[in-house]
């Protein structure tokens, strides 16, 4: 049995401002199929802002806004993931972070003790920031950071970030078409960390270089993450269920 967490982001869970459906319940088809092998999972989500902007259309560049959206979307997140979870016998249940509790040793024994009775049970935790009341000097400001300090912390074997590209490139694939997919990486440089990280999707908060961060905090704890494509699971099933890398980036020592 492998314990995973699973990352995604708003990026792939919304289009036109709502929830991308049809993705949600594809990803809740993929994580069925992880449990059918005996897996724990743990899934990271973004979304409940997305979500809250579909019932209340606030500026979402105030951070106020940004918190009440987070507040009325995360019901309906969490309800539309318990509906797709059931159709496959499942339950899942909500877990609200703040980034100070990697830091605080008594607070982050009790939600392993909570974590680990859920997994125990056959529940999956879907976690996120609580946006609502973190405030900027204590938050990590992306589920990229967030997961990866769960899958250490939480001790899983394997992050797996889904996202809108296929992978890690040695360059924007976007811009330049002779662009090459890393299937594999070992280190991250310096330059590399520092690069200006772009999000996509007006709701999206990370980037590319808050990606590669992830994966350097989990490699200098000799864990490992895979970064894949998440409107497109062929690749991410290819890997995590028969074993084979075809596409998408492993990062490992």
């Amino acid at each position: 049995m492998s314990r995973i967490v699973i990352k995604v982001g708003s990026a792939v869970l919304t289009q036109d401002g709502a929830l991308a459906l049809d993705r949600l319940s594809n990803l809740v088809e993929f994580i069925a199929k992880l449990k059918e092998q005996k897996n724990e999972i743990l899934l990271v989500s973004s979304g409940a802002v997305a979500a809250g902007y579909t019932i209340l259309k606030l500026d979402k560049t105030k951070i106020q806004n940004k918190q009440v959206l987070a507040s009325l979307g995360q019901p309906l997140l969490m309800d539309t993931y318990r509906r797709k979870f059931s159709r496959y016998n499942l339950n899942c249940s909500q877990v609200l972070l703040e980034a100070t509790i990697f830091s605080d040793e008594s607070r982050l024994h009790h939600a392993k003790e909570a974590i680990n009775v859920m997994l125990e049970n056959n529940i999956i935790p879907i976690i996120n920031e609580n946006d609502v009341t973190a405030i900027d000097e204590l938050v990590f400001g992306d589920n990229d950071q967030l997961s990866a300090h769960i899958s250490y912390h939480f001790e899983a074997d394997m992050l797996v970030i889904l996202t809108d590209i296929d992978g890690y490139y040695n360059d924007n694939p976007k811009t330049n078409p002779n662009a090459k997919l890393l299937k594999t990486v070992s280190s991250i440089s310096k330059n590399e960390l520092e690069s200006t990280s772009t999000a996509n999707s007006e709701f999206a908060t990370g980037g590319i270089v808050t990606k590669l961060k992830a994966a350097d905090f989990l490699l200098s704890h000799n864990k490992q993450m895979f970064l894949a494509n998440g409107f497109d699971l062929r690749s991410v099933k290819k890997y995590m269920i028969e074993k084979i890398h075809e596409s998408g980036t492993l990062f490992k020592k």
